[in-house]
């Protein structure tokens, strides 16, 4: 899938690597258990357990490291040059006037359920995103201008648009093939929640809720055979985590329960250091072009006290990103400076990061009424109190909101913290409860397109604009801008719309990071440190020492 997920904020801190590559896993045993007991086995983490394994309803992103070894797209990226190459779909053709796109589905394809993969699959697949029984309101926004999938024959399928989309070729290519068979009766394909199948190089074999989910390789992948595809998926099992603390990750990677994680800075710099750091297990710091996540405190737009434009730029202000990136993440970040990664070609280079100023920020609540006019240090508006309650899901980042805290205490501002498990957190989110939440979004595609996160027709329920943020310029020239074919055309109307969703200062963001950070076990074995756009984990091995 091409969307962008929702990803707790412990999470976007460690998810840097790029395309395909979340987190890390484990299982139990020392260094010489995993490299010789568990060589066929891969340990990866991906942070939290999926709310739903539900492809088709899934909206996190831990959801979405399930489907990236268990589905197939038609298509897929190379990790180095960013092209669609191969995948599910043998060829593609594009015609003359650029409308239409067919695809020719590769012979011999099966689920893992050993049933034939067919072009009614591929279909089904695309016709279910607008079945009003899924509700599938996150990705709508992609597939809104393909008017229609039309088979064409045995193996060939056509997708007809309704209108210029810069992306119309990529959310199409991009889109994951699903089992007709098993999803395909919407009111038991809704309910499909705790389990996933595919035509992907790995099935689930195990799902131990709360603690980890084993995938097993699929004997039916075509990928297995396919030349093209040789040097991926080498081991025989996937261990799954949803290990949420980064403590308790490091321990795993120094007895040898991980084999790869992303790192913190401060875990990088500070956590990460003597036996077996250097030796059994390797740390590496390197730099890619992949899209960065960011993480954010995101405000209910229909709160009355967030209403106020100069309101949210003063909370923004009152927030020492640079006193927490030097503290616990030791100057290896970029305070962010708006609504997508700054190191896009996308963004505006001249937006600067809303500096820590709290006279600024009084001077600007001063003129939205908050004043504190009974002098007991709290300020008020009408009678009532400036206070607020911060939703998080995870406890390592709970440092980060004390020091907030303690900065808006210091302006009059009562910060209230509450730690949510993943799925309340999400239901909060859905029923618009909430005041403030501390979220991360992930790097989404290279090409950016914001409609899913910053149009006001994604506000509805189940939607990523779930802060409720409304621009009807920001409105414009998002359509405007997906319709430019063009990328170099494109660039300049995507810097405006950045500055101006920045200047509205709906999320206070946070950080983007300078370079993936991450621990490897030395029994892996890397065709290199990074690709140009991902780490590439699928490329991993053991080592032919080790086994």
């Amino acid at each position: 899938m091409t969307n962008r997920k929702w990803i707790a904020l412990s999470a976007m801190i460690m998810l840097t690597a790029g395309i395909m590559t979340i987190s890390t896993g484990c299982t139990k045993g020392g260094n010489k258990a995993a490299s010789k007991a568990d060589s066929t086995t891969f340990l990866y983490n991906i942070g939290s357990e999926p709310t739903t394994l539900n492809p088709i309803t899934g909206t996190d992103l831990y959801n979405q490291a399930v489907q990236n070894f268990v589905l197939d797209s038609l298509m897929t990226r190379n990790l180095d040059t960013y092209e669609w190459e191969p995948a599910l779909a043998e060829k593609s053709e594009i015609s003359k006037d650029g409308k239409e796109f067919t695809f020719t589905l590769r012979e011999g394809a099966k689920w893992s359920d050993g049933q034939p993969l067919t072009i009614e699959d591929v279909k089904f697949s695309f016709d279910v995103i607008f079945d009003p029984i899924y509700n599938a309101a996150h990705l709508r926004p992609y597939y809104e201008n393909i008017e229609k999938a039309e088979v064409t024959g045995p193996r060939t399928i056509k997708f007809k648009t309704k209108s210029k989309y810069f992306g119309n070729f990529a959310v199409v290519a991009g889109l994951a093939v699903l089992p007709k068979h098993v999803y395909g009766d919407a009111k038991k394909g809704k309910e499909e929640n705790k389990t996933i199948l595919g035509s992907g190089p790995y099935m689930i074999d195990t799902y131990d809720k709360g603690v980890s989910l084993i995938l097993k390789k699929n004997p039916n992948w075509w990928g297995f055979t396919a030349p093209e595809y040789k040097g991926r998926y080498n081991f025989e099992k996937i261990r799954l985590r949803f290990d949420k603390e980064e403590n308790l990750a490091l321990e795993r990677l120094k007895k040898g329960e991980l084999d790869y994680d992303s790192l913190t800075p401060e875990a990088f710099t500070k956590k990460a250091v003597g036996e077996p750091w250097g030796t059994e297990v390797l740390k590496k710091q390197v730099e890619n072009s992949a899209p960065k996540s960011y993480g954010y405190i995101g405000w209910n737009l229909r709160k009355d006290m967030f209403k106020d434009k100069r309101v949210r730029r003063a909370l923004a202000q009152l927030m020492n990103r640079e006193e927490m990136n030097q503290k616990f993440r030791f100057g290896m970040s970029l305070p962010a400076t708006g609504p997508w990664y700054q190191q896009s070609d996308y963004a505006d280079h001249s937006v600067k990061a809303i500096a820590f100023d709290p006279k600024a920020a009084g001077d600007l609540l001063k003129e939205a009424g908050w004043t504190d006019s009974n002098k007991d240090g709290a300020l008020d508006k009408g009678g009532k109190p400036f206070e607020f309650t911060l939703f998080y899901s995870n406890k390592d980042t709970e440092k980060y909101w004390v020091l907030y805290q303690e900065d808006l205490k210091k302006a009059g501002i009562k910060l209230s913290l509450q730690l949510l498990d993943w799925n309340a957190l999400l239901k909060n989110m859905d029923e618009a409860k909430f005041d403030a939440v501390a979220l991360g979004w992930g790097g989404g595609s290279v090409d950016i397109d914001p409609k899913q996160i910053w149009h006001s027709a994604s506000i509805g329920k189940g939607g990523s604009n779930f802060i409720g943020y409304s621009n009807k310029e920001v409105d414009k020239l998002i359509d405007k801008a997906r319709e430019e074919l063009d990328k170099q055309k494109r660039i300049p109307l995507y810097q405006e719309i950045y500055r101006k969703i920045a200047e509205d200062s709906p999320y206070a963001f946070m950080f983007n990071d300078k370079f993936v950070l991450y621990a490897i076990n030395n029994r892996i074995q890397q065709p290199k440190d990074t690709f140009k756009f991902a780490v590439g984990t699928e490329y991993f091995a053991v080592k032919a020492t080790n086994q």
